[in-house]
């Protein structure tokens, strides 16, 4: 075989080598593009946290008295809800939002008292 014609052999070899590798790129970055990761829902009961919240510090027929209220907050129902309709008001953080996936999120009561 003559020098010229290994050459080209040479070439074409290359050029085929340069496809599979281009293609074999092409293919792996098309196949993690497309993938969706989905993740795990954990359910943290949000809803019925600010439920039994409410009824354990401030409806009419509370589990705990307003003296308990006072020791563990350090202030009295009536101040401690002023707070919390003044943040819900002004401060985005403490607005209740959806989620992505359309679930509520916590209260501005339960962002309150976890503050």
């Amino acid at each position: 075989m003559s020098s010229s014609s290994s050459d080209e052999v040479e070439e074409r070899l290359e050029e085929i080598f340069e496809e599979i590798v281009e293609d074999t790129y092409n293919e792996i970055v098309q196949s993690q593009t497309n993938k969706q990761r989905r993740r795990a829902y954990i359910e943290r009961n949000r809803e019925p946290g600010h439920n039994r919240l409410w009824n354990d510090y401030f409806s009419e027929d509370s589990t705990f008295s307003t003296q308990l209220f006072r020791r563990r907050f350090r202030m009295n129902k009536e101040l401690f809800m002023r707070i919390v309709d003044g943040l819900s008001e002004n401060v985005p953080f403490f607005q209740q939002r959806r989620d992505a996936t359309g679930r509520l999120g916590l209260s501005p009561l339960q962002k309150c008292t976890a503050a």
